[in-house]
């Protein structure tokens, strides 16, 4: 996959789109029978032209989490980082990865998708109950 039309073929062809814009994509990941996950897929650009893809899901509101400790999750990540987003037109934190297109194929796009929806369950999860393990 050299480009975003060849990611919005490959993931159209599995799941119902929910946002279809030209450089943004949208659809649930069902992570387990009764649970699903939003994933937002975008195309960004660097400074020197390089393009990018961005999987990332909301995972919760920015309210009442610690800094620090989102700092911490992303020194410790291999895959997928935290950053803030607005959300409705509050902060909320996104789980994201960044791939480049080069590098990218249909088997490493659905591995990415399902991993950072299956950790991006979890950390809502534990977002929900309030618990300390961000």
């Amino acid at each position: 996959m050299h480009h975003f039309e060849a990611v919005r073929s490959h993931i159209g062809s599995q799941h119902e789109l929910h946002h279809n814009d030209p450089y943004l994509i949208s659809f649930d990941l069902a992570v387990s029978p009764d649970r699903w996950q939003g994933i937002y897929l975008a195309e960004l650009e660097d400074e020197a032209g390089l393009r990018y893809l961005r999987v990332s899901t909301p995972i919760g509101p920015l309210a009442g989490t610690d800094p620090s400790r989102c700092l911490r999750f992303n020194w410790q990540q291999r895959t997928g980082f935290l950053a803030v987003a607005d959300l409705d037109g509050s902060p909320y934190l996104h789980l994201c990865e960044n791939r480049p297109y080069e590098f990218l194929d249909g088997k490493e796009l659905e591995r990415v998708v399902r991993e950072l929806g299956s950790l991006g369950d979890q950390l809502e999860r534990v977002l929900a109950i309030g618990s300390d393990a961000l």
